[in-house]
């Protein structure tokens, strides 16, 4: 079965955001320079965008409207709703239960927001975590975000120095709490993983020169959400967003680091009684099921199988017989610069 794959960026901050910088038609045109087909945007607590007349296509990228759901802690990403929802009486986002309940309320969803964010004391960021997981009714988290895993190699003045001019090269993947908890709340349901990019295009001083942290042309070029379809966008906005939904909802999606490679044409699937089974899919095991890993260049491919690694080799390709149940995700590390990197990171298979 052909599936179609879209490259998009979840999580992003435009001038609409009391801390956002950048107009929307920068952003869009920076979008198009880059080959992203949609982009996810989450200005804080509301959704002027939308207001003003920038959900759609615009030219060759969809535009969706979400919001960040953003008091101190328990940060929420929130798309489909139709009004925006503001924890208004829970500044320090000690009841995230109750903003979770109220985008359900509105028929929309949500992801957790960098759940493990822990910020640098040294360039007073603050850490913006998630700390009450006894909720319930979420999608999904985010599992790879950029500026959480950037922020976290920012040890020194002079490492920190280049790690603003060579981001890629100090990023680490998904921090190793997040993945863990990802695959602990994958036995329980579906879970599904996002990458974040959570962008601002601050405006910085140094020196006495302003400059912007990376402008959305550069931020663009790291991490990145793909979403498999099944039908090829159509040019209807409401009908592609609702692809695009569809998709991430069943977790029929994978997300990676593009600096160094692109990551589309990667594929990963289960064969099993002549049909196949793409992420988010469940199936029974009958005895005979393969699964297959694809990648557009040779790579390290490890599979995870119920948070442990089940399978691994340097190839562009491989398959191997699936003889026990289990929950099957991907990882790929990519060899630039004489060391493997975190390249792209996929949701999972079911196998009951």
């Amino acid at each position: 079965m052909k599936l179609y794959d879209y490259t998009g960026v979840i999580h992003l901050h435009s001038a609409f955001s009391f801390d956002g910088h950048t107009p929307m038609d920068e952003i869009i045109s920076a979008a198009r320079n880059n080959g992203i087909d949609f982009l996810m945007l989450t200005d804080h607590d509301h959704m002027k965008a939308r207001d003003q007349g920038w959900e759609g296509w615009q030219g060759t990228t969809l535009v969706i409207v979400g919001e960040e759901i953003a008091p101190r802690f328990n940060h929420y990403l929130a798309f489909k709703t139709k009004e925006p929802v503001i924890a208004f009486d829970d500044p320090a986002g000690e009841k995230p239960q109750k903003y979770i309940d109220a985008v359900n309320n509105q028929g929309g969803f949500g992801f957790i927001a960098h759940p493990d964010h822990e910020g640098t004391a040294m360039f007073h960021v603050k850490h913006y975590c998630w700390n009450d997981w006894e909720v319930s009714g979420y999608a999904g988290i985010g599992v790879w975000d950029f500026m959480t895993d950037w922020q976290k190699s920012l040890r020194g003045y002079f490492s920190g120095l280049l790690s603003f001019l060579l981001p890629a090269y100090f990023l680490k993947g998904p921090r190793k709490i997040t993945l863990q908890r990802w695959d602990t709340l994958n036995q329980i349901q579906k879970t599904v993983g996002i990458g974040e990019l959570d962008n601002h295009a601050s405006i910085k001083k140094l020196l006495g020169i302003t400059f912007v942290a990376f402008p959305f042309d550069r931020a663009f070029k790291f991490i990145r959400t793909h979403v498999l379809t099944d039908n090829k966008f159509s040019g209807n906005s409401q009908q592609d967003t609702n692809m695009v939904f569809q998709s991430m909802l069943h977790g029929c999606c994978y997300f990676a680091l593009e600096y160094f490679r692109k990551a589309q044409g990667f594929q990963f699937w289960i064969h099993q009684d002549k049909k196949e089974f793409h992420m988010g899919d469940h199936l029974k095991l009958s005895g005979n099921a393969q699964l297959s890993v694809s990648c557009p260049q040779q790579a390290h491919i490890r599979i995870i199988r119920n948070g442990l690694e089940w399978n691994q080799k340097i190839t562009h390709s491989f398959s191997v017989p699936v003889v026990e149940t289990g929950i099957y995700r991907v990882e790929v590390y990519l060899k630039s610069a004489g060391k493997f990197r975190p390249w792209i990171f996929s949701n999972p298979i079911f196998v009951n």
